[in-house]
């Protein structure tokens, strides 16, 4: 059958968690920019319908065809790896250095690949800066000041506001890497991973990676917004928040999932893939 039941879908989770800590670092970097890139694809995928004057809610039902693409592809997102990660750490499947080693690079590979697409897309939008923004570009300059000066404002309320929103953006996203694993086929992955991320777009939370195309693309294209304004009022707040929400929100209640259905003993690391996992678990 194509689903696969949540007691499997929780050991799935710890098992990808430990094979990602074994990634090698080119391997991260890589995946991570190609991850960055995708998203910051989707994001103008989504602002461009919004500029044509539909409702939001068309933008937030395209963007998830991003997320499916680095699903599918088995891509590296630092937000989804908060959970799989430390959970997989506090499984004993993998030491603590992997998981560090991991979240760091491919931070910085979704840094790179963002940031790499956002210099294209604005250099396009604005004629290699030649002319102002309009259209789906103003809409991201406006989005950039929104994400960073408007909690400026607000001051230590701001700060507090943005790690909450993103708190609650990583509980979806998250969700949709495990709403990924309760399908075999790629249709049914696409399907179920869409749900979440689509909830998280409509109701504005605050997302890192996606930060990393949006607001340097509002910077390029003429927001006056700083480099201390982009990183101390967002990005490390929604980072933060991030790895708080999905560690918390989903990370925590897949070992609670798996626990109650497994023994206590964990084997040492002997993963190949996912799915060498999976069979031997089956045979067992």
């Amino acid at each position: 059958m194509d689903y696969v039941k949540p007691t499997e879908v929780a050991e799935t989770f710890l098992v990808a968690g430990a094979t990602k800590a074994m990634l090698g670092v080119s391997d991260l970097i890589v995946r991570g920019m190609l991850s960055g890139a995708l998203l910051g694809i989707a994001t103008t995928v989504a602002f461009s319908a919004n500029a044509q004057g539909l409702p939001p809610v068309v933008g937030a039902v395209l963007f998830p065809a991003g997320f499916a693409m680095i699903v599918t592809l088995g891509l590296e997102l630092v937000t989804g790896n908060f959970a799989l990660l430390p959970s997989a750490w506090v499984a004993g499947k993998t030491e603590l250095s992997g998981v560090v080693r991991n979240l760091l690079w491919v931070f910085l590979g979704n840094l790179i690949g963002s940031c790499l697409y956002a210099g294209l897309f604005s250099a396009v939008m604005t004629q290699f800066h030649r002319a102002p923004a309009t259209g789906a570009a103003a809409l991201i300059v406006a989005a950039a000041q929104a994400k960073t000066l408007a909690y400026q404002k607000l001051g230590a309320t701001g700060i507090w506001l943005v790690i909450t929103k993103a708190m609650l953006c990583n509980w979806m996203v998250c969700l949709g890497v495990v709403m990924g694993m309760t399908s075999r086929s790629t249709l049914g992955k696409i399907v179920a991973c869409w749900l979440p991320i689509f909830v998280f777009f409509a109701l504005g939370y605050e997302h890192s990676v996606v930060n990393m195309f949006v607001i340097p693309a509002g910077i390029w294209m003429g927001a006056p917004i700083s480099l201390s304004d982009w990183w101390l009022w967002n990005q490390i707040p929604v980072t933060l928040g991030n790895l708080l929400g999905g560690f918390l929100f989903v990370g925590l209640p897949m070992l609670t999932m798996r626990a109650k259905t497994q023994p206590q003993h964990f084997p040492e690391a002997q993963i190949v893939s996912f799915h060498d996992a999976k069979s031997e678990t089956a045979e067992a």
